[in-house]
Formats: structure tokens, sequence, C-alpha cells
């Protein structure tokens, strides 16, 4: 059962083209995951800002690299960051697409994560 309403109010993503020979983790991540990170771009860029108030880190004063490095730090060994961000995405699932990820968890986390790592790069460095 997929709410048709939910699905259409995500961004179309002209280069995410599924084709059938492509792998169901392939296919999930353009059809799923990148329009979904796409939509909640904003959502994810508030949500690391407030992280690094947390950390009580002026990420402003830093050079590139060591931007980069703390966000790779992050993104490696905080796990609550990660399954927040993570509970961001899989929470606009649909039942349908839930049932997809149930069977391809942990490469879909991978996904999810390496996409909303790079999005936040690209923004912020």
């Amino acid at each position: 059962m997929t709410n048709k309403k939910e699905v259409n109010s995500r961004p179309i993503i002209e280069k995410a083209i599924v084709s059938t020979k492509m792998t169901e983790v392939e296919k999930f991540q353009n059809k799923t995951l990148r329009p979904i990170i796409k939509m909640k771009h904003e959502l994810l860029i508030a949500y690391f800002n407030h992280y690094l108030a947390s950390q009580k880190f002026d990420f402003q004063d830093f050079s590139d690299l060591k931007k980069i490095e703390f966000i790779e730090r992050t993104f490696s060994k905080d796990s609550q960051c990660k399954n927040e961000i993570k509970g961001m995405i899989i929470g606009h699932f649909t039942l349908d697409e839930f049932s997809i990820y149930k069977n391809i968890t942990k490469e879909s986390n991978k996904r999810i994560l390496s996409m909303a790592k790079e999005r936040i790069l690209n923004t912020l460095i």
C-alpha cells in the first residue's frame, strides 16, 4: 500500500535512472532514497548545524580540511548522530518502501549515510 500523495510530493531526480539491470539496492536508492534525501536537504543541514552547536564545535573558525575531518569522524564514530539521520529518512518511507528496506537494511543504511554526508560536505564546506 503506497501513499501516492507522499510519494508524488518528492522531487524528481532526472539522473536517478532505474533499469532492469540494476540491483534491488540500486533501484531502491534511485527511486526512494535519493528523492527523500533531496526533499529533506534543508532539514539535514539544520540538524547538522544543531549538532555542531551541541558539540560546541566552532565550525566557522576552522580550515576546510578540519571541517571535512570533523564531518568524516562524526559519520564514522557518532552512532547517535547517524541513527538520527537514518531516522529522518526512514520516517518518510511508505509501507511498500519499508518492506523493501527490511530486506536490504545494511546496504541501504550505508547509502543513506553516504548521501547525507555528501550533502552536508557540499553545503557546509
